[in-house]
């Protein structure tokens, strides 16, 4: 199967499993991690672009915030259905793995596809998308304003620090600012 045709069937698998969340993962937030994706790895010519499109893509689709599923069950059934070999199933799924900011904090991926997908979904948790998803995370989770500022605290004012590639620190240094100053705006308007 060509890349091109293999890339748009995960998107309209991804666009499946997720049509029902309206928290912040649902195929936008998973299309813009993609592209995130993308934008880093022309910056990094030594990365297997297959494995980065088709991690970035899928890396949500077994979140265990959104699934009750084990061993990336969803992931592999999309890439074993598709004829990937298995060798390449083991190395997209490690890339998968190395995701979640929750269940790898420190943890600096093994691969230079893992570092480009965890910047590009870490970068989507910051700047306006950041605050959009924390709010619309917060709302589907029955969370108040001040329970999803925490988040801020507890997450994504540290996301910065913590990224591996330079195209991803460039971009979560502007990202980062803009979250501060509504952090701060925001602490204003709420002590009125």
């Amino acid at each position: 199967m060509d890349n091109e045709l293999l890339i748009r069937n995960a998107g309209d698998y991804v666009a499946g499993l997720l049509e029902n969340n309206s928290g912040g993962h649902d195929i936008s937030h998973s299309v813009r991690v993609y592209k995130n994706a993308l934008k880093i790895a022309e910056t990094e010519p030594a990365c297997d672009m297959l494995v980065v499109s088709l991690a970035s893509l899928l890396h949500d689709v077994d979140d265990h915030k959104l699934f009750n599923n084990e061993n990336n069950e969803n992931a592999r059934a999309f890439l074993s259905s598709s004829g990937i070999p298995a060798e390449k199933i083991e190395e997209i799924i490690k890339v998968i793995n190395s995701v979640s900011f929750s269940q790898n904090r420190g943890r600096k991926p093994e691969t230079i596809e893992g570092m480009i997908v965890q910047d590009a979904d870490r970068l989507d948790a910051i700047g306006a998308i950041g605050i959009a998803r924390t709010f619309a995370f917060g709302g589907e989770h029955g969370r108040s304003i001040e329970e999803s500022v925490q988040h801020f605290y507890d997450k994504l004012l540290l996301i910065k620090d913590e990224l591996n590639t330079g195209a991803a620190k460039t971009e979560a240094d502007k990202r980062h600012a803009f979250l501060e100053a509504f952090i701060a705006e925001l602490n204003d308007e709420m002590r009125v």
